[in-house]
């Protein structure tokens, strides 16, 4: 039998393992979309976007549903009702049809994501909720490998549209294991419908709140430059001299497992440096590391990946990490604004650099990411200064 502790443990590293486990599932399958539907780029990296910007829609409303209906009963549903979209997306006829199976899941995924965050803070202490919100980045990293490499081996044995309903029953198994093992609301406060003006003056409280507005736009520039690098590496790599084929790319993305290291090690630095010192060495990290990505030998491209990969994933669980500190109340409705930021911003990284590859190759969008970590560092130092 497993212990109660570590149940509960096993469920909150199940449910960033679903948030993550399709989100990116078609990266290492661009190059394979782009030619069976003789689509551009930037449509065959809409099949990203198009997840992540159902996300952004959906992630205010996520938080506010489980501030009304309780935070495990909506991460259950959101967790079954991912499974439908994800199996029939394996039926799309043309990239239209799989960019709105794409988009449907990503209805779903804030009601796992941010609902869990918010869970972490109400049910864990203060002493604790550092550790399992790394518990749960882990469990984000390790799924969004495993959705990236589960589609690319079965996509080479048997098709990528296999692929998919492999998917499916992963995300069944964790919605169960939710279910079962997570902690059931202790002390549900349901939110004031938003009709009485309840809903409505929290929002309006967090929008007025500058540090945790930043912090959300911090969030968009995170997930843009991680979303920016792997969509065109992808298609850097499966170009000549390099030639890499859907598992080589699905491989590639081992390298995003440092994001468990990472988030250790951020709640290490966290203990002895300030939010703002930890972000700005990331981002001297990150944009070591993409610069390092312009040499043309495949092991040193995979060094510079590693540290950009390394630095940006001791980042974001610090930008995560602040928002119960910097929301007094309505946690949930506020996590859910970042998390909605957070996906813009992956949307967007998703299809802008586009426009800068097909313009100026690997080397524009090495530019325009290193800029956009630049002024995450800069919004970090200044809006967490305001909290002192």
């Amino acid at each position: 039998m497993i212990p109660a502790l570590d149940r509960r443990r096993v469920a909150v590293a199940a449910a960033g393992f679903c948030s993550f486990l399709d989100m990116y599932s078609t990266h290492a399958l661009l190059p394979t979309l782009r030619a069976e539907f003789g689509v551009g780029e930037a449509m065959a990296a809409a099949t990203v976007s198009a997840t992540t910007l159902a996300v952004a829609c959906m992630a205010p409303l996520a938080g506010h549903l489980a501030d009304r209906l309780g935070r495990k009963r909506v991460m259950v549903a959101g967790a079954l009702l991912m499974v439908i979209p994800t199996a029939l997306a394996a039926t799309s006829a043309d990239m239209g049809q799989l960019i709105l199976w794409r988009f449907l899941q990503g209805l779903f995924l804030p009601a796992v994501f941010s609902v869990a965050t918010a869970h972490i803070g109400e049910e864990w202490p203060q002493s604790e909720a550092v550790s399992m919100i790394g518990l749960h980045m882990a469990g984000m990293v390790a799924g969004g490998f495993c959705g990236r490499y589960i589609t690319a081996l079965v996509a080479a044995a048997a098709g990528w549209r296999a692929a998919f309903p492999v998917l499916a029953l992963l995300n069944l198994a964790g919605a169960l294991v939710i279910a079962l093992w997570m902690p059931a609301d202790r002390s549900p406060k349901p939110a004031p419908a938003v009709g009485q003006g309840g809903g409505l003056a929290v929002l309006r409280r967090h929008l007025g709140n500058l540090p945790l507005m930043a912090t959300c736009g911090i969030g968009f520039g995170l997930l843009f430059c991680m979303t920016g690098t792997f969509t065109y590496m992808n298609f850097h790599l499966a170009a000549p001299p390099y030639l890499f084929g859907p598992v080589a790319l699905g491989t590639l993305f081992a390298i995003t497992l440092f994001g468990v290291p990472a988030s250790a090690a951020g709640v290490f630095l966290l203990r002895r440096f300030s939010r703002r010192v930890v972000v700005a060495g990331a981002v001297a990290l990150t944009s070591a590391g993409l610069l390092i990505t312009l040499a043309d030998e495949v092991a040193v491209i995979l060094v510079g990946l590693s540290l950009f990969s390394f630095g940006q994933l001791i980042s974001q669980p610090v930008a995560l990490g602040s928002i119960a500190h910097l929301a007094r109340d309505g946690r949930a409705m506020a996590v859910g604004l970042y998390v909605s930021s957070y996906y813009l911003g992956g949307s967007v990284g998703g299809v802008l650099p586009a426009w800068t590859w097909s313009h100026y190759g690997w080397p524009g969008c090495v530019a325009l990411v290193v800029a956009v970590e630049i002024s995450v560092a800069a919004l970090a130092a200044a809006a967490w200064r305001m909290r002192g």
